[in-house]
C-alpha cells in the first residue's frame, strides 16, 4: 500500500510541473471522438453567460454556444478564434487531429508594428501556425483575409470571408423613438491606443462651440495608460458636463446602451470587424468611421460616413477632429434617413441566422 502511495503521489507531483496544454492533449487524447452529431469544443473550459460581461471572440462562442453546447473533452471540433485563443491552443490543435477531429479557425486581425511595436513577428508566427493547420478558416472580413496573406502567407486549405453577426431582434430600434435634441455620441468597447478618444473629444470640442447640445458616452474599458491622459484633455477643454464614462457591459444591456445614443463614432484604425458596429447599425444607429480595415465593408456608404484615413502598417495617422465634425453634422442632419438604412443593412446581410447556418453546414462537411 505504502509503494502504491508513493507511485500515486510522484505522478501528482509531476502532473503538477506539466504545462496546462500538455494535460489537456492528454485528457483529450484518452476521450476519444464523441458517437455522433456535432459536438464543439471552443478552446476554454467555460464560457461566459449572456449575462456576464464578455467581449471579441467570446461572444462568437456564446452565441454559437446556443446550438453546439461547449464541450471541452469529448469533441469532434476545435473551433478557436484569433483574438481568444488559449495560450496551450497549439496542444489544443495537436490533440484534435490525434483524435482523428477538426479544427476551425476563425481569423480576426493580425499583428503589426503600429498595433504593436515589439514583439509583432512572434505573435504572428503563432498565428500562422493555427493558421495553416487549420482545416477550415473563417476570416472575418475581406480585410482580414487581406491582411493576414500579406503578414501570414497564403493558405492553400478551404476558406471564406463570414463577418461577424448579430440578432437583429434583439438589437434592434425603439420603433417611432423620438430623440431629443441633444444629440449623444457613442464611443463603445475597449479603448487602448489614445487616438481612439482623444479624436472624439476634440471633435465634440469642435462640434460644441457652433451646438451646444451635444454630449459624448464613453462605453467599455479604458485602459489606464488610456484614461488619464484623456481625462486631462476633458478637463483642459472644459468637457466635464459633456462626457460621461461607463464601465462595460453585458450583451444584455448593450442594446439600451445603442438605443440611448444618436451616432455611433468609430475612431479606431484598421479595425477589422468589429461586432459593436455591427450591433449600431442593427439598433439603427449610423456610424461615422476611418475608411480602413474591415468597417467599410459593414457599413457601407449608406449607414453612415467614412472619413479619408492614411492606410499605414508602420504608424497610426487618425483624421483631423475637423473631418470628423463634419461627417457628425451630416449625419445629424438626415440621422433618419442614415438610422433606416443602418438598420435594413444590418437585418439584410449580418443577422445571426444565416452565421449559424453557415457554421452548421461546415461543421457537417468537416464531419462528412
Amino acid at each position: 500500500m505504502k509503494r502504491i502511495t508513493s507511485y500515486f503521489k510522484a505522478g501528482l507531483s509531476r502532473l503538477r510541473v506539466w504545462p496546462v496544454g500538455m494535460i489537456k492533449r492528454l485528457l483529450i487524447s484518452r476521450a476519444g471522438l464523441p458517437s455522433g452529431g456535432i459536438h464543439v469544443f471552443y478552446g476554454h473550459d467555460r464560457l461566459p453567460a449572456s449575462g456576464e460581461v464578455a467581449r471579441g471572440g467570446i461572444i462568437k462562442f456564446q452565441r454559437l454556444n446556443e446550438l453546439f453546447p461547449n464541450t471541452p473533452r469529448c469533441f469532434n471540433i476545435l473551433y478557436m478564434v484569433s483574438s481568444d485563443r488559449p495560450a496551450y491552443a497549439r496542444h489544443l490543435v495537436s490533440a484534435t487531429h490525434r483524435v482523428g477531429a477538426k479544427f476551425v479557425w476563425n481569423q480576426n486581425g493580425v499583428a503589426y508594428p503600429a498595433w504593436m511595436p515589439q514583439g509583432w513577428e512572434k505573435l504572428n508566427a503563432k498565428m500562422a501556425e493555427l493558421l495553416h493547420a487549420a482545416d477550415y478558416v473563417f476570416y472575418q472580413s475581406e480585410f482580414a483575409r487581406f491582411s493576414v496573406e500579406h503578414f501570414l502567407g497564403k493558405r492553400t486549405g478551404p476558406s471564406e470571408v463570414l463577418h461577424n453577426s448579430v440578432d437583429t431582434d434583439f438589437f434592434s430600434p425603439i420603433p417611432n423613438q423620438n430623440h431629443s435634441n441633444k444629440l449623444t455620441l457613442l464611443c463603445i468597447g475597449s479603448q487602448y491606443h489614445i487616438h481612439a478618444l482623444e479624436t472624439p473629444i476634440r471633435t465634440l470640442a469642435l462640434i460644441r462651440k457652433s451646438n451646444r447640445h451635444i454630449r459624448l458616452n464613453i462605453v467599455g474599458k479604458v485602459y489606464d495608460h488610456v484614461r488619464e491622459p484623456i481625462q486631462r484633455l476633458i478637463k483642459e477643454l472644459n468637457l466635464e458636463e459633456e462626457v460621461t464614462f461607463s464601465p462595460p457591459f453585458t450583451q444584455q444591456e448593450a442594446p439600451d446602451i445603442f438605443r440611448g445614443c444618436d451616432i455611433l463614432l468609430h475612431t479606431k484604425i484598421q479595425d477589422v470587424c468589429p461586432g459593436v458596429v455591427i450591433e449600431a447599425i442593427a439598433s439603427g444607429l449610423p456610424v461615422v468611421y476611418s475608411i480602413s480595415g474591415g468597417v467599410p465593408e459593414l457599413v457601407g456608404e449608406e449607414a453612415g460616413i467614412g472619413i479619408q484615413t492614411e492606410a499605414n502598417w508602420e504608424k497610426r495617422v487618425p483624421p483631423p477632429p475637423e473631418a470628423w465634425a463634419e461627417a457628425v453634422l451630416t449625419v445629424a442632419e438626415s440621422r433618419s434617413r442614415f438610422a433606416e438604412a443602418a438598420r435594413q443593412r444590418a437585418v439584410e446581410r449580418f443577422d445571426l441566422r444565416p452565421w449559424i447556418e453557415r457554421h452548421r453546414q461546415v461543421f457537417s462537411e468537416l464531419l462528412g
